[in-house]
């Protein structure tokens, strides 16, 4: 893949490693593209990336996404990549938890539905450009999960199967399908939660290692190691994140 002169969608692009993403693409020229729900984070990075384009959008909202697809058809029709970043975790225990309802459909749609509506309804646009992508991003938790964020961890492990499934139907076509697996990352969600965490800026760097030689499954960190050792001994890998 080259690196230089995209046009680029970023979803969760105002912080964390959206804005990791950004900060990198921007630098070798790419036409950027984000997307958030907070309009007061959108308009900061804006200042920081006077170039970039904002759009604010709740993506678990059928009719924002719908506003964004006309955008992007309608203004900036060269779009050749799409990162799926967009994410949110609830930790929380169904045995005690009073709003169950609310916080599963948020999470999945957030995480999961929104991530294949955008695969989907991009596609068309996708297949017209060259030196096309798209990249989901997905976690170390897909391969063992962890007991504090169940619904989580099944919308990554949805994802990384998804993606594959993915890219088994875009063969032949432009548009390659990429994916990315971080351990733990320093970012607004994981405020609070675990120690030495990846910054989102080693993430990149080394993503882009992989993304520059079409290496689809990108495992970044730990989570090369994690995959080593659920592949030697699942009940391992299960022992070590269960309490993560």
């Amino acid at each position: 893949m080259i690196l230089e002169g995209n046009t680029i969608l970023i979803t969760g692009g105002s912080s964390g490693i959206g804005l990791a993403l950004l900060k990198t693409f921007y630098e070798v020229g790419s036409k950027i593209i984000i997307v958030a729900r907070d309009i007061t984070k959108l308009n900061e990075v804006k200042v920081q990336f006077p170039e970039i384009v904002i759009f604010q959008c709740d993506l678990t909202k059928q009719t924002e996404i719908d506003g964004l697809i006309v955008f992007i058809e309608q203004y900036y029709p060269q779009l050749n990549m799409l990162f799926n970043n967009a994410a949110i975790q609830y930790n929380y225990d169904f045995l005690t938890e009073q709003n169950i309802t609310n916080k599963v459909y948020y999470e999945v749609s957030a995480n999961l539905t929104s991530t294949i509506k955008l695969c989907g309804l991009l596609l068309p646009t996708l297949l017209k450009n060259e030196n096309a992508a798209i990249v989901n991003i997905s976690s170390g938790l897909a391969i063992s999960p962890k007991k504090s964020a169940p619904v989580y961890c099944a919308t990554k492990a949805a994802i990384h199967n998804f993606t594959k499934a993915f890219r088994y139907q875009l063969e032949g076509t432009n548009v390659k399908v990429f994916e990315i697996l971080p351990p733990l990352v320093e970012t607004p969600m994981t405020e609070g939660r675990g120690k030495n965490k990846l910054t989102p800026e080693k993430l990149v760097v080394e993503f882009l290692n992989d993304f520059k030689n079409n290496k689809y499954e990108s495992y970044i960190g730990k989570s090369k190691l994690l995959k080593f050792i659920s592949r030697v001994s699942p009940k391992l890998a299960d022992r070590i994140l269960k309490n993560g």
